[in-house]
């Protein structure tokens, strides 16, 4: 039989065997086994798990009739009262066994078992409820179990939850509302969960809080079965209600009535099948769909669809869920119970480290950072450097109006020989300037890369050392102080290339004498156009543009003519320092990382963590012994779940292997 149908459907179903007879349904032998199963996944706390288990979930607003629902399938009374009587989910576990006289009763919770009769039963929930759920009214969502183990009770479990108020009474917190509508909506928004939704006949059921939570869930009301008790309190437009089925129920409606405390539970169904049957207005209702001999045979029914139909999505979670935990723990560093095993997790941390910054900082590999850029470290150092050679001028950084710094400098350098000559003072003071206005941009491109590599370095130190925090901290502290001994070699370096650049006109780079002579070969067109004064006052040089040489044309041609092969050859030596300046930046920053890298970083890491004592007690390898309160707290529940999910797979294999020999 499917779980959906509509009411009508439904009301055509004729209950099979006597319902005056035991409240227990014809249960198949086979079937037992398998509520056995699920109930003790239940017990195991599986759910904790994430794994959601078939569960029928009894839900109605408060005085709706929930606990008289429960105490006829039961047969057993449970607590009364005024206000919240249900302050705790409650599992009910129903066990039909006709071999026993007497029944068995115990609780279940916080890893005790409680037994207890049916006479105080009543105490022995309210005892539980109060250790559970604090004295007074408040509600805890920590689940009792009572099972009842007794001849003729219908094999189910159900869990009923707290009924729904909206007005605190006293003793209640004042979003006891809130509290009770999260522990519902928790329970019953599994698709595993079967919803008993118990109204009141006396009520209109559109604006039933129970119906409008259910409702947001399963809108289309396939999981939901409607129980509507106190039939006999208000029997006018019954019928009309269950028939219109205007809150969309789509497992149907049952109708019972609810038993007076002064029947037993024999008397009370006696009492219910005479008022179905003669009453004249309940008697119109089809009898598939009243009493709670029925209700008990369709909540078995259904659980059996639910559980077969369940069954093997549980095992692929359960699966799924332990082969997960058990690769985390095996991911996780060992507990380390020695110094021999403390060292040799520390040296593979060292390796692994290495080998991940050869590969991002050497040869540009970048598995298992392929969408993190950042990490890509030799593209970002081309990319600086690139940047760097961009920042230098194409040109040397000119002071003033063409050719007048040349002709100042010519001019100091003035002296008692012979004035054909090129003096190599001037032109030296010219240069020393020119580098010296540009000499910040190799020290920030320097600081940059560092920068940058202090960054990489740490981040993998911190990821390779993420399980042994005492040790994280020297690591870094090691791999920090090594960067910025880095850092000052580099800015030295750079300090002396130029100073070298500053202290000598000298290159062997054959660029530039072709280049000044290129440049020198617009030397007379220059000084013809300049002697003409009527002439443009504006020229075009290559690599200048346009420039003003007006001024000019108050100054000694002679010393123009000197000025002007100056500048040029600055103009031609310029391309030379800037390469040479590059070039030399490049290999020093591939030359110290691959240092760094492959030889300073393992001794300055041993020298911090080995070397030197924490605080003056234990050094960093010692501290690697002492696991953190995270870790063993991590890998405890590892264990724990590992344990409960492997119970819970050796007690699904057994019933599939059962259900496997039977289909054989």
């Amino acid at each position: 039989m499917p779980l959906k149908g509509s009411n009508s459907e439904i009301a055509k179903r004729k209950s099979c065997g006597n319902h005056s007879n035991a409240l227990t349904s014809s249960y198949d032998d086979h079937i037992r086994p398998l509520l056995d199963a699920v109930d003790r996944l239940r017990h195991l706390r599986v759910m904790e798990e994430g794994i959601n288990l078939p569960t029928i979930v009894v839900v109605g607003d408060q005085s709706s009739g929930k606990s008289s629902v429960l105490e006829s399938l039961a047969g057993i009374s449970l607590p009364r009262g005024q206000g919240i009587c249900t302050r705790v989910p409650l599992i009910m576990r129903l066990q039909d066994d006709p071999s026993i006289s007497d029944p068995v009763i115990y609780l279940e919770y916080k890893e005790k078992r409680v037994l207890t009769v049916e006479s105080d039963i009543d105490a022995a929930i309210n005892t539980a409820t109060i250790e559970l759920a604090g004295p007074g009214k408040a509600i805890s969502n920590y689940p009792l179990t009572l099972v009842i183990r007794k001849k003729g009770v219908p094999d189910l479990t159900m869990v009923d939850l707290p009924g729904i108020t909206r007005v605190p009474v006293q003793g209640q917190p004042d979003n006891i509302y809130e509290l009770i509508a999260d522990i519902i909506k928790q329970y019953i928004k599994p698709q595993e969960s079967i919803i008993l939704n118990v109204l009141s006949a006396s009520v209109d059921f559109s604006t039933c809080e129970s119906i409008r939570m259910s409702q947001q869930v399963d809108r289309n009301g396939e999981r939901t079965l409607a129980v509507v008790t106190k039939a006999d309190k208000s029997p006018e437009g019954l019928l009309e209600k269950v028939t219109a089925d205007d809150v969309n129920i789509g497992l149907g409606y049952i109708c019972v009535r609810n038993r007076l405390k002064r029947e037993t539970y024999e008397e009370a169904r006696l009492a219910e099948a005479e008022l179905f049957k003669s009453h004249p207005l309940l008697s119109s209702i089809d009898k598939s769909i009243v009493g709670i001999p029925v209700l008990a045979q369709r909540l078995v029914q259904i659980q059996a669809q639910l559980i077969a139909k369940c069954l093997p999505d549980i095992v692929r979670k359960i699966n799924a869920k332990l082969n997960r935990n058990v690769s985390e723990l095996d991911d996780m560093p060992q507990n380390m119970r020695s110094m021999g095993d403390a060292m040799v997790a520390f040296m593979q941390i060292l390796s692994r480290t290495r080998e991940t910054l050869r590969k991002l900082l050497i040869r540009g590999e970048y598995d298992g950072f392929e969408e993190d850029a950042v990490m890509h470290g030799v593209a970002r150092l081309a990319e600086m450097l690139n940047q760097c050679k961009n920042e230098f001028p194409h040109t040397p950084p000119i002071k003033g109006a063409f050719l007048m710094e040349e002709i100042g400098a010519l001019e100091e350098a003035s002296g008692i020989y012979l004035s054909n000559f090129m003096p190599r003072t001037p032109f030296l003071s010219l240069l020393q300037k020119k580098i010296k206005q540009v000499s910040c941009t190799p020290k920030d491109f320097v600081q940059k890369v560092w920068d940058f590599v202090e960054g990489i370095v740490c981040r993998i130190l911190d990821k390779e050392s993420e399980n042994y925090p005492p040790l994280q901290l020297s690591l870094r502290r090691a791999g920090q102080s090594l960067i910025e001994k880095m850092r000052r070699r580099s800015l030295q370096f750079v300090k002396e290339i130029v100073e070298m650049e500053m202290c000598v006109d000298y290159t062997t780079n054959t660029e530039y004498i072709k280049k000044w002579t290129n440049l020198m070969e617009q030397q007379g067109n220059f000084m013809h156009v300049l002697m003409a004064q009527s002439a443009p006052a504006v020229m075009k040089f290559p690599d200048l543009g346009d420039v003003d040489i007006g001024p000019l044309r108050q100054q000694n041609a002679g010393r123009v003519e000197q000025a002007f092969d100056m500048k040029m050859r600055l103009l031609a030596y310029w391309e030379c320092v800037v390469l040479r300046l590059v070039d030399a930046l490049a290999l020093h920053v591939v030359h110290a990382v691959k240092n760094l890298v492959e030889n300073e970083l393992d001794a300055e890491i041993m020298n911090e963590v080995v070397g030197q004592r924490v605080g003056g007690g234990s050094n960093g390898i010692e501290k690697m012994l002492e696991e953190s309160p995270a870790t063993a707290a991590k890998r405890e529940r590892l264990r724990k779940s590992i344990s409960l999910l492997q119970e819970s797979k050796d007690v699904v294999a057994k019933i599939m292997d059962r259900i496997s020999i039977r289909a054989d």
